[in-house]
């Protein structure tokens, strides 16, 4: 019998995931003013939208619905990863921070692909 998940807290990858958002929040009060509506929108808005759609996918009605929010998820994480490689190169963020955050991210990446896989082999609902 497959696992059933009850509560999007729950899942590591969404606890890390959420862990980030929160970074990418502290990170993004340094950058320049004149971002405020820039680039610090669009990453606060990726980086919380990787934990928002994994809970939103445990909250669907089927393993369809909830892969498909574990993909859109998936997307979000990439297109963080580009604002923090675009955030360097504008030099807002030094080497290590983006490497540590890099890393942060590769990691939660490997985890949804391990969600999204589990979700092939019917191990949930």
């Amino acid at each position: 019998m497959g696992r059933v998940i009850n509560d999007f807290e729950d899942l590591i990858v969404w606890q890390k995931a959420h862990k980030l958002v929160l970074q990418i929040y502290e990170l993004t009060r340094n950058f320049p003013k004149n971002e405020e509506f820039g680039l610090v929108i669009q990453l606060r808005r990726s980086a919380a939208s990787i934990p928002s759609n994994i809970a939103e996918g445990v909250g669907s009605n089927s393993k369809v619905n909830f892969k498909r929010m574990l993909y859109i998820a998936r997307g979000s994480l990439l297109e963080t990863r580009y604002h923090l490689i675009l955030a360097r190169v504008l030099n807002y963020i030094n080497r290590s921070v983006y490497e540590d955050l890099k890393n942060k991210y590769d990691e939660v990446g490997k985890m949804l692909n391990s969600l999204i896989k589990s979700l092939d082999e019917d191990n949930f609902r």
